[in-house]
């Protein structure tokens, strides 16, 4: 292994467990961790707080250079807590309103221009996780170990559905899963940094494994390439 800070970048579309597996690797091998689709849900939530239209590119790339924002990590491996301002916005930022208007702003250029240099700051050591659409192919493009997890959109509408139950939000499965498809057609189809595999990354397709079953295929992985 070099003496850069290691990198390992697991990207794919929401409500593939993402965030799941990325939490328990970070929190394995003791390194850092990156939500990246956080990054975007927190500015979507920054321009409705500060009465910001989605269509102000201008307006949209301040916010994103100067959102105070931090990431704390639970010693025990849970969640993340995302702090806006000072405030605990681990829930809100998590709604199903706030993820649609993320993916708005995702898809303009000069927001993502603006966050790049914020996500490439999170690499420091002992190591990085990094989670998001983009981590393998774009902001990370030289990481050591790149995976990109998948499952079938109804699979991960059914996911999302048993988060929202007792919330809420309480859409139907087939609103859920009518939502999941156009979030990908936005994803796939926008011009700068669309959702697709890197060359090099390994593919998993969580629809029929356990986490455990992911995280250890993932583990394995990590453990060939960089000898951890």
């Amino acid at each position: 292994m070099s003496d850069k800070v290691p990198v390992i970048t697991v990207d794919g579309p929401g409500g593939a467990g993402k965030g799941t597996l990325s939490q328990m690797l970070a929190t394995d091998l003791g390194f850092h961790y990156l939500d990246s689709g956080a990054l975007y849900r927190l500015l979507a939530l920054a321009a409705k707080r500060h009465k910001v239209s989605l269509d102000n590119v201008e307006g949209l790339t301040v916010l994103a250079g100067h959102m105070d924002i931090t990431f704390e990590m639970d010693p025990e491996g849970g969640r993340p807590t995302v702090v806006l301002e000072s405030e605990d916005v681990s829930s809100l930022v998590r709604s199903e309103e706030i993820g649609k208007d993320a993916s708005i702003v995702a898809a303009i250029p000069e927001v993502r221009q603006a966050l790049l240099q914020r996500q490439q700051a999170f690499a420091q050591a002992p190591g990085l996780v990094a989670d998001g659409r983009d981590m393998g192919t774009v902001v990370f493009a030289n990481a050591e170990v790149k995976i990109f997890l998948t499952a079938s959109p109804g699979e991960r509408a059914k996911r999302r559905h048993k988060q929202l139950i007792g919330k809420e939000e309480n859409d139907s499965l087939a609103a859920l899963a009518n939502k999941v498809r156009q979030r990908d057609e936005r994803d796939e189809r926008r011009l700068v940094s669309p959702l697709r595999s890197a060359d090099d990354a390994l593919t998993l397709d969580s629809t029929e494994l356990s986490i455990s079953e992911v995280f250890a295929q993932a583990r394995t992985l990590i453990r060939d390439k960089l000898s951890l």
